[in-house]
């Protein structure tokens, strides 16, 4: 019996574009885990420093463990006043590699904020010898997101500690009313490159006529790792 060669060809075909489609629609499977952790005391963390007028912490907890979470608040301000926190917080990097900070913007109806990075935790940025970084002002972002504003460097994966330079360890103890871990160490600057950790100056600048109601919102702070 005679076989049509461009049956077999056809057939050929069907048979390789059949293990092509197989091939693309594999299914595979992979498990995966997670553990969740207070927010300071996870690898990129933040910690409180600066209190308030009441003498509670600026940076404090809503409950408590696994599922808290954090705030600022600055207190009671009014209008035409500017109030200024130079540790309203730290941010300690527990990753045991570099991870830059790119750029903060903040969500809210009414910005009156500006936020800098440095590393002379009880100095304005003004009097800080250091190199500090402006963040943002007012709505406008002073950092590029192409661009490292500062570097932390690469940590121990100890939450109860941080360094400025690799070798001197901090205590970073825990506030029972915040909830949240602190410093308040004047003896240790942060510099970019080589310390862990570094503070946020934040300046509440209100107008003449503020929102009667106040304001709230959402600071976001960016990282990325530095190339391994």
């Amino acid at each position: 019996m005679r076989i049509d060669r461009r049956l077999v060809i056809i057939g050929v075909m069907l048979v390789v574009l059949s293990m092509t489609m197989a091939t693309q629609y594999a299914t595979t499977k992979i498990g995966y885990q997670y553990d969740l952790v207070h927010p300071s005391e996870s690898d990129i963390r933040f910690i409180a420093s600066d209190k308030q007028a009441n003498n509670t912490r600026v940076l404090w907890a809503i409950n408590n463990g696994s599922t808290a979470r954090l705030r600022l608040d600055f207190g009671n301000l009014t209008a035409n006043q500017n109030k200024t926190y130079t540790a309203a917080f730290g941010i300690v990097n527990e990753e045991q590699y570099v991870v830059n900070i790119t750029h903060i913007n903040v969500s809210t109806d009414q910005d009156y904020l500006q936020i800098w990075l440095h590393g002379d935790r009880d100095q304005k940025i003004e009097n800080d010898g250091g190199t500090p970084v402006y963040m943002w002002s007012k709505g406008v972002s002073k950092n590029a997101s192409t661009t490292t504003a500062w570097q932390l460097a690469a940590g121990n994966q100890d939450y109860t500690d941080m360094s400025a330079d690799g070798t001197t360890q901090i205590n970073t103890t825990w506030d029972t009313t915040a909830h949240v871990r602190y410093s308040v160490n004047n003896a240790n600057n942060s510099a970019s490159g080589n310390a862990d950790f570094v503070w946020v100056q934040i300046s509440i600048d209100t107008p003449a006529s503020p929102n009667e109601d106040g304001e709230s919102g959402t600071i976001y702070v960016h990282f990325e790792a530095a190339t391994l």
